[in-house]
């Protein structure tokens, strides 16, 4: 797929950031360049603004699995929510969903 290019509206804000880690797998996921990475921030929708696709998805969702263990479960947590909770879902919220304690 193709991924956005970094843009103002997506830079980083200082004061939170995610985890190089979890940035690392989004990349990685998404198959995407590494100036992508800058488009990685915690208000990012998956969707929206980063432009994920269900393929992208699913192999973000194996990712965390083995990085993080089956408490990092991206398909039961994109089922519980509704479409309005599908679209507006950000990297930041996933962080606290499924990695809480783990990166900071």
């Amino acid at each position: 797929m193709e991924h956005p290019q970094p843009s103002a509206a997506h830079a980083p804000d200082r004061g939170a950031e995610v985890h190089p880690e979890l940035v690392a797998l989004l990349v990685g996921a998404a198959e995407a360049p590494p100036e992508w990475a800058a488009s990685v921030t915690p208000q990012a929708r998956l969707d929206g603004d980063l432009m994920l696709d269900e393929c992208e998805l699913a192999a973000l969702a194996v990712l965390l699995r083995e990085r993080f263990g089956p408490g990092a479960d991206l398909a039961a947590l994109r089922a519980g929510l509704d479409l309005a909770g599908l679209e507006s879902l950000t990297v930041g919220a996933l962080e606290r969903a499924l990695l809480p304690g783990r990166v900071s």
